[in-house]
């Protein structure tokens, strides 16, 4: 529960740096990897706390973990984003699944993209 507080205090506070900072145009290969990213991060989560809709995946807590952060690393490199502007671009996806509850829309295509076991 505090954890999930301070995420949504960090969340909200670099949603109000970003808004100060313009965003560059993603390119459709940036944006996939932002929402896979955003999916998985969801999808862990979900996991780690026992949910049983999240439980019918597989494991992504490591895997996912790992294409979280190349995926933004590679974003962040190729369209010249800083730390502030990726986590509001990420946040922004993970709270556009949320509120529209498509994680089951894109899993099928983010679980194609996850690295072999």
């Amino acid at each position: 529960m505090i954890r999930t507080a301070i995420a949504l205090a960090l969340l909200a506070a670099s949603t109000v740096a970003a808004a100060q900072t313009p965003m560059p145009q993603l390119s459709l290969d940036h944006r996939m990897l932002l929402r896979c990213s955003s999916a998985f991060a969801l999808l862990a989560n979900g996991q780690e706390n026992g949910d049983a809709a999240a439980l019918r995946y597989p494991d992504v807590r490591q895997r996912g973990r790992e294409f979280f952060v190349r995926g933004s690393a590679q974003v962040m490199e190729e369209a010249g984003l800083d730390r502030i502007q990726i986590e509001a671009a990420l946040s922004a996806e993970a709270r556009d699944i949320s509120e529209n509850g498509t994680i089951e829309d894109v899993m099928p295509i983010c679980l194609n993209l996850l690295p072999a076991e």
